[in-house]
């Protein structure tokens, strides 16, 4: 099925709706991959299947499927060799008994659910191995009692610890090694017994540090009275993890054994958890299992869209009498709810699940379901929203065929009206002749009119509550409607002479050109008033209005209307429109104040003084200037 189609019509959102039911991953885990199918038969049985569930939850009977975990995991770390954990086998044993109890409780039911109990035959009964689990495995541990050599080689450890803390008690009560003892008390640290000693006297007692306490105070010392035993312990516990280890390869083997049985169950389970999950969806809604068919024909009685709350129901029947459908009405009077809820529903069906209608519902199983609905503009390829629309229904038109069901969303809009229109109406014309069942929304008028008179299409339209302006979300079949453009402007205040004339317009086209009588209008006589502009001089300070930065003025206007200012160190040409007074001259300056200052270094003006003074050093330095 067409991803575009999938996500358009929600059906995602549906199947995670769907999801909470399930009682584990298992069945999360095929609702996830659910795709609906085409195959009429694969249909029927799905439904028949959630039927099946519904019929046991209507009486109050509940798979145990409660405890089941997914397991799959663990079936591929036995594939690859390694031997389960003592948790790991835990797990097992709860599938295990989860799969017999529920292969017990299905066999008797084939009178409620005959389909749903056949399939419980192909649960494995392996409760020999959950038996050896539970025996060999108690509390995520292997159990002492797994084999006589574990149980002695254990008891041995607890005759070694034992011998190991009458030493220590030993050492705490020794008259020698008290000053030394920060505490009185054996201590396991990583595994190792210890006492705490004062960190001042770790030196005088002999043994291992095993730890030091986080303020330094204290060291934990192992002492070196033990060591026998220790070294006897560990000797053990080698032994011990090594019998633990046959125990887990032996259960590990078992299993392995009878692994295509597990993975039959796991399979049944997975199925078992998915269908109740529908049927328990079904009753939540109050789901019915419509009728179906295969030719296109549609007839859907009180059908209600999943996704809303207490949404208006949906009547239709299409594929009879006409193949395709024309819905106009108002903006937000709900034509976009109807054509998702006849896909919805479509795709809902023929993934086996019930959907909230009349039971005298009939539903067809489609090859393909195709939808061009909202706006497809593409920002990554610089594609409008027209573009992108008819990208789309190129793509549908090539792909489409007999058993297709189309939903178009005001088809042809985005571009000129009567382009829009004929190229929708073309478009249409050409999904009829390849056997397509069309739902379309529109505005256009002459694609409602074409719909009119083609003897296989019907229009039909959005009620509208005319007196509140509130639109119903009712489909009337039969029935072409209006965006009730006039109603409403009438409504909001638009004279009538005017909405007669667009009425009028409606009609036949015959636009008034008539010219506006002269003498009802005043024309303004072109009046050029020479504006009076400030005439910028020297050291007037000016805004540059491109830059916004202040400048000096240097030179006056000339005669084409440019003046010279000093900006960064520069003088540079602007146009006297270019720039704004901020402050006059004779505002920033004293009178007599020699203007030429302001464009001249420190350095210039004393090479100048120096020069009418007769300065020789002044005169030199102009002739190397010069020279060079």
């Amino acid at each position: 099925m067409d991803k575009n189609t999938l996500k358009k019509l929600d059906y995602y959102r549906l199947k995670d709706i769907v999801k909470t039911h399930c009682v584990s991953g298992l069945g999360e885990k095929l609702i996830d991959n659910l795709q609906p199918t085409s195959n009429i038969k694969q249909v029927k049985r799905m439904l028949n299947e959630t039927s099946e569930g519904r019929n046991l939850l209507d009486i109050g009977y509940h798979i145990p499927l409660e405890g089941i975990f997914d397991v799959t995991n663990l079936i591929e770390k036995i594939d690859k060799g390694a031997s389960l954990e003592a948790s790991d086998l835990t797990m097992m044993s709860n599938f295990l008994r989860g799969c017999r109890k529920i292969k017990t409780f299905i066999k008797d039911k084939e009178g409620y659910a005959p389909t749903l109990s056949a399939y419980g035959e192909n649960i494995s009964d392996l409760s020999y191995i959950e038996e050896e689990i539970n025996i060999s495995i108690k509390g995520n541990r292997v159990d002492s009692n797994a084999t006589k050599q574990l149980k002695k080689i254990r008891r041995n450890i607890d005759n070694c610890e034992e011998k190991i803390r009458e030493r220590l008690e030993k050492f705490l009560k020794s008259d020698k090694n008290r000053k030394c003892i920060q505490e009185f008390f054996i201590s396991k640290r990583n595994d190792k017994y210890t006492i705490p000693i004062k960190a001042a006297y770790k030196n005088k007692i002999e043994g291992n540090i095993i730890e030091t306490s986080s303020k330094g105070t204290t060291v934990f010392i192992e002492p070196k009275s033990i060591d026998k035993y220790v070294t006897e312990l560990n000797v053990l516990k080698a032994e011990e993890s090594v019998e633990e280890y046959k125990v887990l390869a032996t259960l590990t083997e078992m299993l392995f054994e009878r692994e295509k049985d597990l993975k039959i169950n796991i399979d049944v389970i997975s199925e078992y958890d998915m269908i109740l999950a529908k049927a328990k969806y079904s009753k939540e809604i109050n789901g019915v299992s419509p009728k179906l068919n295969d030719y296109g024909y549609l007839n859907i009685v009180e059908g209600k869209y999943p996704l809303i709350s207490n949404p208006v129901s949906l009547n239709v029947n299409l594929g009879e009498d006409f193949r395709s459908l024309i819905i106009t009405g108002p903006n937000a009077g709900g034509k976009t709810v109807v054509l998702k809820t006849i896909g919805l529903l479509t795709l809902a069906i023929q993934s086996g699940f019930h959907i909230t209608c009349r039971k005298d519902t009939e539903m067809a199983v489609f090859d393909n379901i195709y939808v061009d609905i909202g706006d497809n503009q593409s920002i990554e390829n610089s594609l409008s929203t027209f573009s992108s629309h008819v990208k789309n229904l190129a793509y549908i038109l090539k792909n489409s065929s007999k058993s297709t069901l189309l939903l178009f969303d005001e088809i042809g809009s985005g571009t000129e009206p009567n382009e829009g229109a004929a190229l929708a109406i073309a478009l249409l014309e050409k999904f009829y002749h390849k056997g397509c069942i069309t739902v379309a929304s529109t505005h256009y008028g002459e694609i409602k009119n074409f719909s009119y008179n083609h003897p296989d299409f019907e229009n039909a339209a959005m009620e509208f509550k005319k007196d509140t302006l509130e639109p119903t979300y009712r489909l009337k079949v039969g029935k072409s409607g209006d965006s009730n453009a006039l109603y409403i402007s009438k409504k909001m205040g638009i004279e009538n002479d005017v909405l007669e004339k667009a009425k009028e317009y409606i009609k036949n086209k015959n636009y008034d050109y008539t010219l506006v009588h002269q003498s009802k209008i005043k024309k303004k006589k072109a009046q050029e008033k020479e504006e009076d502009f400030y005439n910028y001089k020297m050291g007037d300070k000016v805004l540059l209005l491109e830059e916004n930065e202040s400048a000096i003025v240097y030179k006056e206007k000339d005669e084409l209307n440019n003046i010279v200012v000093f900006y960064n160190k520069e003088f540079i040409k602007v146009n006297y429109k270019r720039v704004k007074l901020e402050l006059p001259s004779e505002k920033l300056y004293p009178k007599g104040y020699d203007l030429n200052q302001l464009f001249t270094s420190f350095k210039e003006r004393k090479l100048v003084k120096d020069i009418k003074r007769g300065s020789k050093k002044a005169l030199k330095k102009i002739r190397k200037e010069i020279e060079k």
